[in-house]
């Protein structure tokens, strides 16, 4: 039996659902500490839950070494992710959801929250997940449905899935029919209050599991979006800027093609298995660009999720890192090459070779790639 998908699963509980949480022992995914209300917005807890569970189901269990070092990962991650949102100053009246991919005009749209206000019109009352206290209770949610996106601004007929990006790289796609049949909903308020970003807001993509419990499974409790940044029709082609340029598949194929085989640490919906990643080095990329890059200069990586364009905590790759290991832009994905969907978090992604020896390199998986910047 290989026991790697099922310990993996498990490092996976305690580190890739990092969201907005509080220092607790223990608390729901994406859940909340408890302070007046029974909304609980933690991680712990839930990693702790998911842990359990896995290992009820593993006939390997992990060393008491790994679960201290999984378990350190989490709280990094988690300090990670208070300081960035306390040194976030952008308020709610700032934010912005953009609608990327194949719509009809082929244009970004960007809806301020004011805008997203005047086509809030539905209210949908069911159970929350992450309700931890009262799992039961009803609560009741108003907003936008995303089918009402959709009618409004459009969507090409080829669309299959539609992929839900939130602020820190988290995503979630869901059939475009689905979206279409039932009410699932970009929330704004919950139980008549606007949703804080302390609370996973403002912007909270929530399904109607009382009414339609069929979504439940289809859709379980990971789907339940926070602080929602982007939305993306289908899977956009690849627009990668560099420098001043921008880059399409075109001229990526004309470039020296590299394949590696690595465990991922995108962690989101790849397999827990070695897999196959196709594309090309970034240190290629530059030289057919004609970007020098300076003996002691770097380059900036940036991708879709506000958290991968954060002045303050860049994605920084030191030219002494390109040029010491293999540092990839992937565009494919397997044996058979595919292209990397927007589920996975294509269509560019970066990847590093196990001969790469950077510190939280697990960081650097990033998702989305939209532009590269070279920097003294």
């Amino acid at each position: 039996m290989n026991h790697e998908p099922c310990l993996r699963s498990m490092r996976v509980a305690l580190t890739m659902n990092s969201f907005l949480i509080t220092p607790v022992p223990c608390a729901n995914k994406k859940g909340k500490a408890v302070r007046k209300k029974t909304f609980t917005f933690t991680v712990l807890i839930f990693a702790c839950f998911n842990l359990t569970t896995y290992l009820s189901g593993c006939t390997k269990q992990p060393t008491n070494t790994q679960l201290e070092e999984w378990h350190q990962e989490a709280i990094t991650r988690n300090e990670e992710m208070v300081t960035t949102h306390k040194q976030n100053a952008q308020s709610n009246s700032e934010w912005q959801l953009k609608i990327e991919g194949k719509n009809l005009t082929g244009e970004q749209i960007q809806l301020s929250l004011s805008k997203l206000q005047t086509l809030v019109n539905k209210s949908i009352q069911t159970r929350e997940p992450h309700n931890t206290t009262a799992p039961e209770a009803i609560v009741s949610f108003r907003g936008v449905p995303v089918s009402t996106l959709l009618e409004e601004f459009g969507v090409d007929t080829h669309v299959t899935e539609v992929t839900f990006v939130s602020y820190d790289g988290y995503r979630a796609t869901v059939s475009i029919d689905d979206l279409r049949q039932y009410p699932i909903l970009i929330a704004l308020e919950r139980n008549g209050k606007k949703i804080s970003r302390f609370e996973g807001g403002p912007l909270y993509l929530v399904f109607p599991y009382t009414d339609f419990p069929q979504l439940q499974s289809k859709y379980p409790d990971r789907f339940w979006t926070f602080y929602l940044t982007n939305i993306v029709l289908g899977t956009e082609p690849i627009q990668l800027q560099v420098g001043k340029g921008l880059l399409d598949q075109t001229f990526l194929e004309k470039l020296p093609q590299v394949n590696i085989e690595e465990a991922v640490g995108y962690r989101i919906g790849w397999p827990a298995s070695k897999t196959k990643l196709h594309g090309v080095l970034v240190r290629d990329l530059l030289a057919a660009t004609g970007l020098q890059l300076p003996k002691n200069g770097a380059v900036i990586i940036q991708g879709k999720p506000p958290v991968y364009s954060d002045a303050a905590n860049p994605i920084r790759l030191e030219a002494s890192e390109l040029n010491s290991c293999d540092i990839l832009l992937a565009t494919h994905w397997g044996e058979d090459a595919q292209p990397i969907p927007a589920k996975m978090g294509g269509p560019v992604t970066l990847a590093l070779s196990s001969d790469c020896q950077i510190q939280s390199g697990n960081n650097y998986w990033v998702t989305f790639v939209e532009k590269l910047e070279v920097t003294p």
